[in-house]
């Protein structure tokens, strides 16, 4: 599928229509690499230099604010490298913070019912959140932010600071709004994106005209319409709109229940495992996941206001795919040298006992 969207604006740009389906292959490769590595590393390393780990990619946030090492692309200050070649330090950070939390939750059982716990790393979201803000990368902030609160609403967060952390949240993203007119614009837009066709509302139209007419079979593979320089880089965060016009409603579908699939397997696995620390681990993962397609999928279908999210494991994009790999790579090794207790129902309704195992 990334051929299929990119073949006609690689050929433009780069004279090779092949430029980023060969770009991918190499990513792949090297995610395969890591994903495998990752199934074979003991999970309990993660534990032991959690701290290291998050330390380190909080440098690499810092790093990539400083003119001369960050690249800029797209107005964005997020990536580290050299030309074309490069890493996303936002996405190395989904790793690191997921495994630092799970370190502290798993240590510290029931520690996010007392207030000062809370507060404390509620400060330690925002200043991550406001370094990812700063390049600004605003979709990969609110992925890690929401995946990273989800593990804190497991580990036992009273309702009353569930309630106070939204309302702190919504006036941090008004004010984010105040401060910044383009994402007043993307709301205008998503409210009614025919108010400035051509601006702000291009994306999002180009994209539902992928779908809509796309039928239960789509055009074909390879027939796509709106690849031909009407959806921008339809490689990247609105890929899933070419498959629908490609492969139509069906295509797409199958597309959701793979991810689906292995959402629901994820999240059993985590309720299964009788170690804490990897049961927040893997919980942590498939959120971020669960977050992440959610995301995406909602932009492209007009949900809501566009943010640049790409689609995991589909979408153009070498840091998104190599930690996804990653990531799953890890939770296969827990799956395959944890401990289990599969006498659980899943779907029951707990919360702090949620992952009451041992350590």
């Amino acid at each position: 599928m990334i051929y299929s969207a990119s073949a006609v604006w690689a050929e433009f740009k780069t004279g090779n229509p092949y430029y980023y389906l060969i770009r991918q292959g190499l990513f792949f490769m090297v995610g395969f690499i890591l994903y495998c590595i990752g199934s074979k590393i003991p999970y309990i390393f993660w534990k032991k230099h959690a701290n290291l780990l998050f330390f380190g990619c909080l440098g690499l946030l810092i790093l990539v604010l400083i003119p001369g090492i960050g690249i800029v692309r797209g107005g964005a200050r997020s990536w580290i490298g050299i030309g074309d070649f490069s890493i996303q330090p936002a996405e190395f950070m989904k790793l690191g913070f997921v495994i630092f939390t799970a370190k502290f939750l798993a240590n510290n059982e029931g520690v996010m019912q007392k207030n000062r716990y809370f507060y404390l790393y509620m400060m330690i979201i925002g200043m991550i959140f406001g370094l990812i803000l700063l390049q600004p990368d605003f979709g990969s902030g609110m992925i890690l932010v929401a995946g990273v609160v989800l593990m804190l609403f497991v580990g036992g967060i009273q309702i009353k600071n569930i309630v106070l952390g939204i309302v702190v949240a919504g006036i941090g993203i008004a004010g984010m709004i105040w401060i910044a007119p383009y994402r007043m614009e993307r709301i205008e837009a998503f409210l009614d994106p025919w108010k400035d066709p051509l601006g702000s509302g291009f994306q999002i139209i180009q994209s539902l005209y992928a779908i809509s007419p796309s039928g239960l079979f789509g055009y074909g593979l390879f027939q796509s319409k709106q690849k031909y320089f009407y959806l921008p880089e339809p490689q990247n965060d609105f890929i899933f709109a070419i498959i629908c016009e490609e492969l139509g409603i069906v295509g797409g579908i199958i597309v959701l229940f793979l991810f689906f699939v292995l959402i629901v397997i994820g999240y059993q696995l985590s309720k299964a495992t009788k170690d804490l620390f990897a049961g927040y681990m893997v919980f942590g993962f498939t959120s971020l996941l669960l977050v992440q397609v959610f995301i995406n999928i909602a932009v492209v279908i007009g949900l809501i206001p566009v943010t640049g999210v790409t689609l995991p494991f589909v979408s153009y994009g070498g840091s998104s795919l190599v930690i996804s790999m990653f990531m799953m790579g890890i939770i296969v090794n827990v799956l395959n040298t944890c401990e289990l207790d599969l006498s659980f129902e899943f779907g029951q309704p707990k919360r702090v006992s949620f992952f009451k195992r041992k350590r």
